[in-house]
Parts: C-alpha cells; structure tokens; sequence
C-alpha cells in the first residue's frame, strides 16, 4: 500500500493545490435558534455552541431537537455538510467545524456557517484541517472583537485550503481516525485503571477504618468537643494576613490535612474571629451537595487558623488525620445523611455531628492506619498527576502527527 508522502509525490510532484474555502464550498449562514428552542423530539440541530463543548471533529447523531415549524426557519445542514463556528469569547473556539455525517438532514441556528462543500472535497478531511496551526493563523488574521470574537463567513471564504486529489484526502482522513481512535481507547484505559485505584483505595480505607479489631464506636461528641467559627466575608480576604479556612475550600481545596492555609484575612479581625489550634479538625458545616457536607481537613500547621462561621473545629485526644480519615468512609456518611437539613443549601448541625460514632481504636493503631493510607493515597495521588501527563503526552503526539499530514507544499501557479 503506497504512503502518503508516495500519492503526493505521483499525483501532485508540483505541490499541492490551495483554493480559497468559498470557491469549494458554499457558504450559508445560520440564523436563530436560542436554546429555549429545544425540544426531546422534533429535528436535529446543532446550536454553535456545542460544536466546542461537546461533538469532535464529526457526528452522525445530535443531542438537541427543535419543532418542525422552528426548523423551517433555520439553515439546513445535509449528510456531508459542515457546521463551523463564527462566534464565540475566545479565539480557540471560533472556526471549530465538525462534519455533519448522519442519515437525516438537520438544522442549526446563528453565529455558524454551514459548508456545503463541492464532491472534490471529502467533508472529515476539511474538519480536521480546520484543527491545523494553518487555519489557526488564518482565522486569528481574519477576527474582529475582543470581548467576543467574530470570524464572518464572508472572511471564512477567502480562507485558502489545501486541497490534495481526492484520494489523497481520504487516506489522511483513514490515517487521522485511526489515529484519533488509539488515543481515545488509550485515554479510556488510562481513566479506567485510575477509576480502579480509586475504588480500591475507597474499599481498603474502609475496611481499615471500621475493621479494627477491639475499637469501640463512640460518638464524636463523646470523645471530642465542637465550636463553631467566627463569620467573615469575601471583602474580608486578603493576600496577606490571619490565615484562614473558609467552608468551600475543604471540599474544593484541601485534602484530609493540611499544614498550610490557601487563603488570609484582614489582621484588623483577628479578635472577632475563633480559631482551630495545630491537631484540631476542621468541618465543614455547609455545601451544596450532602456529600460535601461534613467534609474534614486536619489542621497540621503551627499556628491557630482562623474558620469561617459555617465550619466546626473538633477537638479531641484522638489523632487528627485518623478522624479526618474516619469521617471519609461509607459508614460516616450514612449516619451523616440523617442529621443534614435538605434545603436548597445543606446543613449539618454541631450537634448532628456530635451525634454521629467512629470507631476509636488506641493511639498507636490510630497512626498505624494513618501511616498505611497516607502511603496508598500517595499512590492514588501519583496516578492521579501520571494520568493527565500521560494523556496530554498522547494528544500532543496526535496533535503533531495531525499537522504534519495536513502541511502541504503550495503549487507554484
């Protein structure tokens, strides 16, 4: 089977043909179609701005519908068209196109341009050239706007393509998915396997914790003691002042411990507000979510952190990584979810946490367990940084290849 580098040679040796987009496509600007349009069933559409949240390069089934008599109204898209984005907030989104290759002929809305492309142009091959550094330059040239950016269809279409024999497309088309398809399958595996480590490390957790042999459930508010924080407010933020733990920061930002706090506030507070001393943990009292509710970071620091008033700092001989472990596992949050307030924000009382039992086995075994889960969740955090490595890796090496196949040396007219 011959290269692609070979067909060029054999059927261009000159180079390759660049043609401007509106000589081998026609260009027909979409109109309408808000969101609200949207219906379970009706036709298929594509609004503009799920080119770049959700379809790929091509798509041969739509997410969204819209009634008949919206759709009469909006410009057609046929099997073999492209949709390509005019509009959006940054540059990267504008002119991102996917090929349209379902059975049914769809519909989609304003600030997209449908090209109905000419038969010497192979839709996937033009979809994936306009990923290329080449049209990034073009359209970057061509854009008007700095809030929102804009890329008319009228400058679209004096955008030059290359534009090899028709053969030569589809081959690079049927390198590009194959190639695109082992980076998803690769992608896939590399979640998976991360997906397994989470899960074992969930269940050895688990066990571990509510496994001790001998260790006695007591409630929290048996063996410890709950205060609640003192109010400050975003105004109340500063580069540098009182570190500071705010509610939301324990299940956006922090881990099960932390020796040091990501935010301040004003040093003028420091009398009104209540702190957690170094060995205390820190709850969290609100969310919006059940699970985020009740969420625990250990204070390891040297110094008092100052809480916001919608977290509980507990107190107790136990040692503070082995609650803030102990308050992580399924057992924790089954007696958890009886004591929060489920309003549109969610609530858990001192008093609910107090109530709440967690198997205290002595000191020594308290560390043991946190010794071998900081060792396992270290590993799960190695995976964790390994596997976006890992696949940017991957798509960048895709991302090279892609270029290559789709640079071309421009015929001498």
């Amino acid at each position: 089977m011959r290269s692609i580098d070979e067909m060029l040679q054999e059927l261009c040796p000159h180079g390759v043909k660049f043609k401007e987009l509106g000589t081998i496509a026609e260009l027909v600007r979409g109109n309408g179609m808000p969101k609200s349009d949207f219906t379970d069933e009706g036709v298929g559409c594509i609004h503009y701005g799920q080119i770049y949240t959700h379809y790929g390069t091509w798509a041969t089934e739509v997410i969204s519908h819209v009634l008949e008599e919206k759709a009469a109204k909006l410009a057609k898209v046929n099997p073999g068209d492209i949709i390509i984005t005019n509009t959006s907030e940054n540059l990267d989104d504008v002119g991102k196109a996917v090929a349209w290759l379902g059975s049914e002929t769809i519909v989609t809305g304003g600030h997209a341009t449908v090209l109905k492309v000419k038969p010497s142009i192979d839709s996937k091959y033009l979809a994936y050239w306009f990923q290329s550094p080449a049209f990034r330059y073009e359209k970057k040239r061509r854009a008007t706007g700095t809030k929102v950016i804009d890329v008319s269809a009228n400058k679209l279409a004096t955008v030059k393509i290359p534009v090899p024999p028709l053969e030569v497309q589809r081959e690079i088309v049927k390198a590009l998915d194959q190639f695109a398809k082992l980076e998803a399958e690769l992608g896939a595996e590399l979640e998976a396997e991360r997906e397994a480590r989470h899960r074992q490390y969930v269940f050895y957790r688990d066990k571990l914790v509510s496994g001790t042999v001998g260790a006695d459930y007591l409630r929290l508010g048996d063996v410890g003691g709950f205060v609640r924080g003192r109010r400050f407010t975003k105004n109340d933020v500063v580069d540098s002042g009182i570190p500071s733990i705010h509610y939301g920061e324990i299940y956006t930002t922090y881990g099960t411990s932390t020796d040091e706090a990501v935010s301040h506030v004003r040093v003028e507070l420091h009398d009104q507000l209540r702190y957690a001393e170094p060995g205390s943990v820190v709850f969290a009292g609100v969310g919006e979510t059940v699970e985020d509710v009740g969420k625990a970071v250990a204070w390891l620091g040297n110094e008092p952190v100052a809480t916001h008033d919608d977290t509980f700092v507990f107190t107790s001989p136990l040692n503070p990584k082995y609650v803030a472990y102990a308050v992580q596992t399924k057992d924790f949050h089954r007696q958890k979810e009886r004591h929060v307030s489920r309003a549109k924000v969610k609530r858990l009382s001192a008093a609910g946490l107090a109530d709440i039992k967690i198997p205290v086995p002595n000191l020594a075994v308290q560390e043991k367990i946190v010794e071998t889960l900081d060792s396992f969740h270290a590993l799960v955090k190695d995976i964790d940084f390994e596997l976006p490595a890992e696949i940017s890796f991957r798509r960048n090496q895709y991302e090279h290849y892609r270029d290559r196949l789709l640079t071309f040396k421009e015929a001498v007219t």
